[in-house]
């Protein structure tokens, strides 16, 4: 139920005089007082040769990531659009629709369409490594990130932090598409703490950065999507030293089949010593204050056998419901509370604040009591990876998709969700746990088909 559709998200306190791009090269990690330590953790990004939209080509190149739509979706997004990178990120779209999408034909079209975007000159390759920036801006808010490539190792040893498991099939399908095309054709969606020592000065040289004239600029599903190549990839390098960890925050898939192939070709390559690109994973690498996370919403098909009148007498034994009049917003205005849509009428229901074990980082969260306490033994929802009977939606949609979908016969009773917080997320992260399923939405979204990594070259292949 995933969509790429619009939102409306705050505005943050704009910032302050940034220094100019001539003082950029000037930056240098002990600014922060960092001493670099033999046992110092720090984060490692590198500049690579982007494969990239010639500029008029931006806007019709780009097309949402392969995870946010359906394989149907794509074949409608991509009709009559000979050039969208969903022939590349969604191979199967050019084949018949009985065709199994994991076939070895498929993988091989991708590869085929993204060279021939590159030899029709709709794609440019770059002839030396490089940084760039990434701004989207929806709604006056902005999201300011670094485009580069991480190491693989580090995902391997735990420094780029996860919070989710991934499905064997859909990691699967990733690391044929990599192994296949060897190119990253999607970045990772990674994130750094605030309180990172040099967090602050990262965040100033991203604003600088954006001052020079843009590669790319345009408007696509209500996001204004700009890059800028950066001109002293060194500086971010160095500041980015001072990091102690990173985190995914959307593409833990991708991660893991980079992962995978970083894995293989080293053990297929007598030569390899670590500087290969394949040992490294694209990402777009975000200060954390810059993200929003969203609501994901339940919805649920039945009420396992009883009427809307017992579930509102059971909803009383574990927490305080109150009705809405008609006009009142039922969006959770803060955690520990729902929005409850039942029976035509909406209502606010509250988990009571001493209930809540708030140091332990999973069960503290919203969807994991409403799972615990509501889900499963109200509404004998089981595992909601598997159950059928549940399903999901993007806050992006809003209430009024809640409203619309329990006005069917399809569901019953839906949940308006208060978002996981960034800092929840975080937590969960480094206590090494997993977050629930269908617990975060991020928004906006990286748009794909605005850089991709080639990581086996010509060079490296002879080795």
């Amino acid at each position: 139920m995933k969509t790429s559709a619009g939102v409306i998200v705050p505005t943050p306190d704009s910032p302050v005089a940034k220094p100019s791009t001539n003082d950029l090269r000037r930056y240098d990690v002990r600014r922060a007082g960092v001493v670099l330590g033999r046992e110092h953790r720090m984060s490692l990004i590198h500049p690579f040769k982007a494969i990239r939209p010639h500029p008029p080509h931006a806007a019709d190149v780009s097309c949402p990531p392969y995870d946010v739509i359906s394989t149907s979706e794509a074949r409608t997004l991509a009709e009559g659009r000979p050039n969208s990178y969903l022939r590349v990120i969604r191979p199967e779209i050019d084949f018949p629709v009985e065709v199994n999408p994991y076939e070895q034909k498929v993988y091989e079209r991708a590869r085929h369409n993204l060279a021939a975007l590159l030899d029709s000159n709709i794609l440019l390759e770059e002839d030396e490594p490089g940084l760039f920036v990434y701004r989207l801006v929806r709604d006056g808010y902005r999201q300011l990130g670094v485009v580069c490539t991480v190491d693989a190792a580090e995902y391997a040893s735990g420094r780029i932090r996860k919070h989710e498991k991934t499905r064997p099939e859909k990691e699967d399908d990733r690391t044929r598409h990599l192994d296949i095309s060897s190119v990253h054709a999607e970045a990772v969606f990674l994130a750094f703490r605030d309180d990172a020592p040099t967090a602050d000065d990262i965040c100033d040289v991203l604003v600088s950065a954006t001052t020079d004239r843009p590669l790319i600029h345009f408007v696509a599903d209500g996001v204004t999507h700009t890059l800028w190549r950066v001109a002293n990839p060194e500086t971010f390098q160095s500041l980015f030293e001072a990091v102690p960890d990173l985190y995914i925050a959307d593409g833990h898939h991708r991660s893991a089949a980079g992962g995978r192939i970083a894995t293989e070709r080293a053990a297929k390559n007598p030569a390899h010593t670590g500087d290969e690109e394949y040992n490294r994973i694209l990402a777009v690498v975000f200060p954390q204050r810059e993200l929003k996370i969203l609501a994901y919403n339940r919805i649920v098909k039945d009420l396992a056998g009883h009427t809307p009148e017992v579930i509102l007498d059971r909803l009383q034994t574990i927490g305080r419901i109150e009705a809405l009049s008609d006009g009142v917003d039922p969006t959770p205005e803060s955690a520990g509370t729902l929005g409850i849509r039942l029976d035509g009428r909406w209502f606010r229901f509250t988990f009571p604040p001493e209930s809540i074990d708030h140091d332990d980082p999973i069960a503290s969260l919203d969807v994991s009591l409403l799972q615990k306490r509501i889900l499963e033994p109200l509404l004998e929802i089981g595992d909601p990876r598997l159950d059928e009977r549940i399903g999901f939606v993007g806050g992006i949609r809003g209430n009024a998709e809640l409203e619309r979908l329990t006005e069917t016969d399809a569901w019953a009773i839906a949940f308006s969700m208060h978002p996981t917080s960034m800092a929840e997320l975080l937590r969960v992260a480094d206590a090494g746990e997993i977050m629930p399923p269908k617990s975060t939405w991020f928004e906006p979204k990286l748009r794909s088909g605005l850089f991709a990594h080639r990581f086996e070259t010509t060079e490296e292949f002879a080795r």
